[in-house]
């Protein structure tokens, strides 16, 4: 069976979970099922998974502000990598936000992450000169 992108569906939410935990995108302070359901909560829309065999192999989530687009969770899994289904991933995304009249796209990567930042600027990324900073306003933790 091909790789094919499609739309997330909410049947897909344990394996995309279990994705990003394999891709190690899964960290303490943020909840996956938490991150999925505020996703739904605005729309499926620029949400997507790589099906293969069956099989969610690969996903990633893209917004609009009417600003910027951004890009979150992209995976793949391990034993998939080095194929090219994060391009195609990549490329899925970069079209729904093209569609939508994005001019540019931004992307947050973990520093020590160099493998991730090695692939951004294989496909065209680069640094911009800015400081991230983030505030959290809901606890992915309850009390």
């Amino acid at each position: 069976m091909a790789f094919v992108v499609r739309v997330f569906a909410p049947r897909d939410t344990g394996a995309v979970v279990a994705l990003w935990q394999a891709c190690g995108l899964v960290v303490p302070w943020n909840d996956p099922r938490r991150d999925i359901a505020r996703k739904l909560d605005d729309g499926v829309d620029g949400f997507f998974v790589g099906v293969e065999d069956g099989a969610v192999v690969a996903s990633i989530m893209a917004g609009y502000d009417g600003h910027r687009g951004w890009i979150n969770y992209l995976a793949v899994d391990p034993a998939h990598q080095r194929h090219g289904l994060g391009r195609r991933m990549m490329a899925a995304a970069e079209a729904w936000l093209g569609a939508l009249g994005c001019a540019k796209i931004n992307l947050q990567v973990r520093a020590v992450n160099g493998d991730a930042i090695g692939f951004y600027e294989r496909i065209g990324y680069v640094r911009d000169n800015v400081v991230s900073f983030g505030k959290r306003l809901v606890s992915d933790h309850d009390p």
